[in-house]
């Protein structure tokens, strides 16, 4: 076998492990053999055997791996179905990478309840595993279990893995009270167009971290007598960038305040987790936070990641294009509520139930029972704010729904550099949808979706729209390489196919 073919051989076992919820020495033990085996064979570097493939396949009960590498996962897809009965959200994935992060920050044993089981997050932990961080899957793999090393190894980092999630980037403020010096990978994840890193920089810098981006790497020198004198105005009010400055704050021995902060879901959930930690943080929900730093956090934590609105609003979508009755249970509404307004101007028939609280004790959640409704274009354009404004990740959605209204629908994604432009895929299934500029395009409605086979979009929330659109389209269509919607989503498919979809996943052979 050649070694290219052992790294996708190695990859695929990879995978079917964690999705099994095994750790490396748990597979070793079950075949017999040592963890550094199984570390050399998921990482392409051991000549395997068939008869050993098919030994992993049947231990991780995985016919995938029995075959061999069996290329991208599609979606096959047989639209005009009306979905029915109810479906639980699950926990934020955004809010759950931020907090592996952040576990960095603690020498104790962390654990988390009911984290994400999605691509993002298996990325995280190929990146905190390879640098000597021990995770593991606990409570029949609902649970995840995190115990930094005294010692973190940057050197033996997994590079592969850190590219291929934006997330690497909130190393940068856990790490800088670990090390004087050290080095990470480009931060990656979705194609969204330059996003500039520059604020995280400029936020970083106050706690005397210097950055020089060379040869695909973060080179990164810590100066310990510079400490923030003032409080720091971010430059852009952004989740991660919030995040980043909140982690550098968070064991800094003294007050910082943090001005322009974001006030979005994973940034008040990483609050509720620092408080945990014994880190006081005032003007959580607000754009200004003042965090009573910590410079050594040793305690046994653990906490439940609140549920994902980004993920409520998708599911919201799935019964408003295939025109159906769903109950959306363990909605965050404090996070849903302009675009639920939005949609009430339209004409959506809903209903919700009193608040009570996610399992952190904070979040308020309802259930949200949507039904077919006649719906009409909004008059005003549809267009991201900072939270508390229609959430930036859900502005695709509308793409979809506005499709399915009277009228024409302008909408302005004015974040991102080249999302807008992805969100007309949804022509090739018969929509109509103009594009106007890199940020704006309209929408007219209604429409008569349509079947047809096409690639997935390299970005999140656009491919899932284009998911929709396949579930509300008479006949059969096909999605190719859905790698993308499994970074962001569990076991979509099978959860939707719960509620009255029918959509297959397949390889090619």
């Amino acid at each position: 076998m050649g070694d290219d073919y052992l790294v996708r051989i190695g990859r695929l076992i990879r995978d079917a492990r964690q999705h099994r919820g095994w750790t490396q020495s748990q597979l070793a033990e079950a075949l017999g053999t040592s963890q550094s085996a199984v570390n050399r064979i998921e990482r392409g570097n051991q000549n395997i055997s068939l008869e050993m493939i098919a030994r992993i396949g049947e231990a991780l009960d995985s016919e995938i791996v029995s075959l061999g590498y069996a290329g991208p996962m599609h979606l096959r897809v047989v639209g005009g179905r009306r979905l029915s009965g109810a479906i639980d959200v699950k926990t934020s994935k955004n809010a759950c990478v931020a907090l592996l992060c952040a576990s960095l920050l603690n020498r104790g044993r962390t654990v988390l309840r009911r984290v994400a089981r999605i691509e993002e997050v298996y990325r995280l932990l190929e990146v905190l595993g390879s640098i000597g961080v021990r995770t593991r899957w606990i409570n029949d793999g609902v649970d995840l279990e995190v115990v930094p090393s005294a010692e973190l190894d940057l050197a033996a980092i997994d590079a592969d893995a850190a590219r291929r999630t934006r997330s690497i980037i909130m190393f940068l403020g856990p790490l800088l009270h670990r090390m004087d010096r050290f080095k990470l990978p480009y931060a990656g994840g979705c194609d969204l167009g330059t996003r500039t890193v520059e604020p995280h920089m400029i936020a970083l810098r106050r706690f005397g971290l210097d950055i020089a981006a060379t040869e695909g790497q973060y080179h990164a020198v810590v100066d310990r007598s510079v400490r923030p004198d003032r409080p720091i105005v971010l430059t852009e009010r952004g989740d991660t960038v919030t995040e980043n400055a909140l982690l550098a704050a968070a064991r800094h021995d003294g007050i910082t305040v943090i001005r322009n902060a974001s006030s979005n879901y994973m940034v008040q959930d990483l609050c509720f987790f620092l408080e945990a930690l014994g880190i006081k943080v005032d003007g959580i929900g607000t754009t200004t936070l003042t965090v009573h730093g910590v410079p050594d956090i040793d305690v046994d934590v653990d906490y439940s990641p609140s549920e994902d609105p980004v993920e409520a609003m998708s599911l919201v979508a799935a019964a408003v294009v295939t025109e159906s009755e769903l109950t959306v249970r363990r909605v965050p509404i404090e996070f849903l509520e302009i675009e639920l307004a939005v949609l009430e101007e339209m004409g959506l028939d809903h209903d919700r139930t009193p608040e009570y609280f996610a399992d952190n004790g904070r979040t308020r959640l309802v259930d949200l029972t949507v039904r077919p409704s006649k719906l009409q274009a909004p008059i005003d354009k549809i267009h991201p704010m900072p939270f508390p404004g229609l959430n930036i990740d859900n502005v695709p959605f509308f793409a979809a729904i506005a499709a399915e209204a009277q009228g024409k629908t302008l909408i302005h994604d004015w974040v991102y550099d080249n999302r807008a432009i992805y969100l007309t895929d949804l022509n090739r299934l018969g929509g109509r949808l103009q594009l106007l500029d890199p940020h704006r395009v309209l929408v007219e409605g209604p429409t008569r979706w349509r079947a047809a086979e096409m690639m997935c979009p390299p970005a999140l929330r656009p491919a899932v729209v284009v998911l929709l659109a396949m579930m509300a389209a008479e006949g059969t269509s096909v999605l190719r390489n859905v790698y993308v919607i499994n970074r962001g989503y569990e076991d979509l498919a099978e959860r939707l196919n719960s509620v009255g979809a029918q959509i297959e996943t397949f390889r090619d052979i």
